[in-house]
């Protein structure tokens, strides 16, 4: 039964952290005050909340591209299929596989094939809906709020050229897709219910992914040029460690 807890509390932790303002003031820059003269300037309503990255272009189509191949074929995927193919394996689910190291290979192969549905369908509505679907490590500073940032961004995305941050529709469809998805090579006495079952711990596994994103490895984008830093205390540079 814990297991079936722990995507519950991973959203239920995103939604906290979303809702939080004291977290999401560590998360932004100091804000700069207006003088008096300046006129005032009317907020907008289209981002959740201020963007944690200083300064942000676009990537390019080409760079979009090194993304998702990195999201679907890069360490990450191929570490989270072995890692679940091992519990599966250790629990023997689903049973009809059988054990030893065939069935192993196929508890992994399974994974993976969520793992890159799920990518695929992310990036393929982000492309769609014109959100960028790649993963931004913080500019703050401080485990809670990098850790708060990473979680939100399961269920966020950049859009405009300003790269603001809004709800992004492909961060919570893509999971369920991985996760009906199986239901095309499980046995079948698995239905819809399992398939939907199953996209509550892919959804937790892609906020694990960010969380190993923030604190290990930010993907190729972070040698792009597209995103950069500043020196100020709300931010690092590209290439130095936050």
């Amino acid at each position: 039964m814990k297991r079936y807890r722990v995507p519950h509390l991973v959203v239920l932790i995103i939604g906290l952290a979303i809702s939080s303002p004291e977290v999401m003031a560590q998360m932004t820059p100091a804000a700069v005050l207006p003088s008096a003269d300046a006129a005032p300037i009317a907020p907008s309503s289209r981002a959740m909340y201020p963007s944690p990255v200083l300064t942000y272009t676009p990537p390019t189509e080409k760079e979009k591209l090194r993304l998702f191949a990195f999201d679907a074929f890069g360490p990450f995927p191929f570490v989270e299929a072995i890692a679940a193919g091992g519990y599966q394996q250790a629990s023997k689910a689903p049973p009809e596989w059988g054990s030893g190291w065939g069935a192993y290979g196929e508890r992994v192969a399974s994974n993976f094939g969520v793992q890159l549905v799920t990518t695929t369908t992310r990036y393929g509505m982000a492309e769609m809906l014109r959100e960028d679907a790649a993963y931004y490590r913080c500019g703050c500073r401080g485990f809670f709020p990098r850790l708060s940032h990473a979680l939100i961004s399961t269920l966020t995305a950049r859009k405009g050229k300003d790269g603001h941050t809004v709800f992004s529709l492909p961060g919570l469809v893509s999971p369920y897709a991985g996760g009906m998805a199986e239901l095309a090579w499980y046995p079948s006495r698995y239905g819809v219910k399992d398939g939907f079952r199953e996209g509550n711990y892919n959804l937790a596994t892609q906020a694990a992914g960010n969380v190993a994103m923030e604190f290990i490895y930010g993907g190729p984008h972070t040698l792009f040029t597209h995103v950069g830093r500043s020196n100020s205390p709300g931010g690092t540079r590209v290439g130095q460690n936050p």
